[in-house]
């Protein structure tokens, strides 16, 4: 029997993921916010290039309220960090004794709140490596990549890892196991933190912050501070990190990141979650962050 899956969040990174376990058979369960009237009307609307694919509004299980949804073998956590407050509320009503909880969010903290509430056995976290948008009118418009990597939390067995690793291989997504989920977290932060950070400060896609060799200065400052903080904190980054994730940004266009178009949208941003908690990680492990802490200070500028 298949697992029943619950998204919580179902944006454009749940919407994208949660849309491609369900184009394959298994049974995805939608908590949408803004966009479910609009999923309602039209269903799911998927534009990839790894293949266009819509789930009809009669196919689709769309909710507004996480106490309406069944009970999950799996629950994916697709949410804003600036939401983790509802972790509880919107959660704890779809646990069974062994429903497993998958985070995709961004930055660091997110695993051990939820270990804090609801056992650390039965967290993984993830890193969706994905360039993607949701447009006004609820249609998910995924533009590159789309692997995902991802890693059992302290206690959690490596096996049901992988058994959830194995769902999104079947589902045409690529997914690997980490075998350091803290390692993953570092690495995917040194792209986050100059890219989400700057793209929201001064409103650039990114293909205009590596446009000059000033741009590209800064971002891979910003990157070599994370690199840095990391390894105070135990987790050794490869020195070339920077000149690969730079190379892989040049695919992508004239993408904006997700904390560019919520300042645009004059929604919250994931300060906290990518800025914040990397600035204070350097700060505990004694490693100066000059770019950091200025990054930070700007991006919390009304």
């Amino acid at each position: 029997m298949k697992p029943t899956i619950a998204i919580i969040g179902a944006g454009a990174v749940g919407g994208y993921y949660g849309g491609r376990l369900a184009q394959h058979g298994f049974p995805v369960h939608f908590l949408f916010h803004g966009s479910y009237e609009a999923v309602r009307r039209n269903g799911l609307i998927v534009k990839s290039v790894d293949g266009d694919f819509t789930i009809s509004p009669a196919e689709l299980h769309a909710y507004s309220q996480a106490d309406h949804m069944p009970k999950a073998d799996l629950v994916i956590v697709t949410l804003k960090t600036t939401a983790n407050h509802f972790y509880e509320s919107l959660i704890d009503p779809l646990l069974k004794d062994q429903t497993l909880i998958l985070t995709l969010q961004n930055g660091l903290g997110n695993e051990e709140e939820l270990a804090r509430l609801f056992g650390p056995a039965r967290i993984m976290g993830g890193l969706a490596f994905v360039c993607i948008n949701r447009m006004n009118d609820g249609s998910i418009h995924h533009l590159d990549h789309g692997h995902i990597k991802m890693g059992g939390f302290e206690s959690c067995p490596p096996d049901r890892v992988r058994e959830v690793a194995e769902l999104f291989n079947q589902s045409r997504i690529r997914c690997t196991v980490l075998e350091d989920l803290r390692y993953g977290r570092w690495e995917k932060l040194v792209w986050n933190v100059p890219f989400n950070g700057l793209g929201a400060t001064l409103d650039k896609t990114t293909d205009k912050l590596i446009a000059t060799p000033q741009g590209q200065a800064l971002v891979r400052t910003l990157m070599l501070e994370v690199i840095a903080a990391a390894a105070g904190n135990g987790i050794h980054l490869p020195p070339d990190l920077p000149d690969r994730k730079i190379d892989e940004t040049k695919t992508m266009g004239a993408y904006r990141t997700s904390m560019q178009i919520d300042r645009q949208e004059n929604r919250p941003l994931e300060v906290e979650a990518i800025l914040h908690h990397s600035l204070r990680a350097a700060m505990a492990a004694r490693v100066p962050a000059p770019c950091l802490q200025m990054l930070y200070e700007m991006a919390t500028l009304p």
